[in-house]
């Protein structure tokens, strides 16, 4: 089969970005230049967020300002609290993400283009707060204070989540998961986001839709998927004879295998130290061993790497963030990613429109019903 014939657009060349190279000869990860382990050991998740979104990292003084900014942005209308008041517990939180951001657009709506930046960094810092305040009011009944003074994304939805400071190396390692899923070149939820701007809709549209593509299990969904399935097992003895057997009826092990990436993620083996180091400190070493056992299985097996949602679901398990909450944690980072191709698409745009094979019926006669 050629490559242009391949379901799911694989290996089609959809459009130029200078924000990421993803998968170049199989391996590798940049944002601008910059590899992803560089980042990950050295820059705060501000730092990288500043990078996608204005193109260049950002000086002491530009920092403070952005960081400062973030602060002030991070309140929540009394009109949305209201709304994220009604919705049901029971919701996925996705959905309330993607809820809280149209609502948003209605509240404090994108008027012209110019204004996108603002709108990015006010996304960037009110979705933790959005995200948290419906998880207290719903599971606790508690109307919670956002407005705290933290210097970060992961200081600050950390402690709203567990009403608390957080340790130094749990502040860490949570900075260190949004550096890695803040972008990752046209992946569906960046191309669906690309594709609304390309008709010139709105920033809170484009990132609404988004949301709505990451929601999908063969997106987003798989560091769910993957917590799901470790929690499963006691030991890493039971967890290998389990999956044998569920390979033996070939079901899906989630978070694993890669559409670009041939022989690992490079973010995978980053996650996987912090979610060993997490997993030791919380008392949960049992299952590390267990996911580091399915690794095993599944390369020995099938040849298959884990992506970095799979270490990352026993690293977010460490941190105490409750499993339905994984993927919206994609949605507080790759806001960052998202804002920035919108920009890219909106700075220089051609409505995406691709062609379609028809593959229907031949043009056929129209009968009357009473011959049909």
């Amino acid at each position: 089969m050629s490559t242009a014939n391949r379901g799911g657009l694989e290996g089609i060349i959809a459009g130029k970005t200078r924000l990421s190279t993803v998968g170049v000869d199989g391996f590798g990860l940049t944002y601008l230049g910059y590899s992803i382990e560089d980042l990950a050991a050295n820059a705060g998740f501000e730092e990288v967020a500043y990078l996608l979104l204005y193109g260049e990292l950002p000086t002491a003084i530009e920092l403070t300002g952005f960081v400062a900014r973030q602060k002030k942005a991070r309140g929540i209308p009394e009109a949305l609290r209201m709304v994220l008041e009604q919705l049901p517990a029971t919701s996925h939180p996705m959905d309330v993400l993607r809820t809280g951001c149209s609502v948003l657009g209605t509240l404090e709506p994108e008027l012209q283009f110019e204004d996108q930046f603002r709108h990015a960094e006010r996304l960037l810092a009110c979705m933790p707060s959005i995200l948290v305040y419906w998880f207290q009011f719903q599971n606790h009944g508690r109307r919670i204070d956002v407005d705290l003074d933290c210097d970060s994304i992961a200081e600050h939805f950390l402690h709203l989540l567990h009403g608390k400071p957080v340790s130094k190396t749990n502040r860490r390692a949570f900075d260190v998961s949004l550096i890695l899923y803040a972008e990752h070149e046209f992946n569906a939820s960046t191309f669906t986001a690309r594709i609304v701007a390309s008709t010139l809709s709105d920033f809170h549209s484009a990132i609404t839709a988004g949301i709505g593509a990451l929601r999908g299990p063969l997106h987003g969904g798989a560091n769910e998927a993957a917590m799901e399935l470790i929690q499963q097992f006691q030991d890493p003895d039971i967890a290998e004879k389990a999956l044998l057997e569920m390979l033996a009826r070939k079901e899906k092990i989630m978070g694993f295998g890669h559409r670009v990436y041939k022989s690992c993620d490079p973010r995978s083996d980053i996650i996987q130290l912090w979610s060993k180091r997490l997993c030791m400190e919380a008392g949960k070493g049992e299952m590390y061993a267990v996911s580091e056992r399915i690794e095993q299985v599944m390369r020995r097996e099938k040849r298959m790497f884990p992506n970095l949602d799979f270490y990352s679901a026993s690293a977010f398990h460490c941190l105490g963030i409750p499993t339905p909450m994984f993927t919206p944690l994609f949605v507080l980072s790759r806001i960052t990613g998202w804002s920035a191709h919108i920009f890219e698409q909106r700075a220089d745009n051609r409505l995406i429109r691709p062609a379609a094979e028809y593959v229907g019926p031949i043009l056929r006669d129209w009968r009357p019903t009473e011959q049909r």
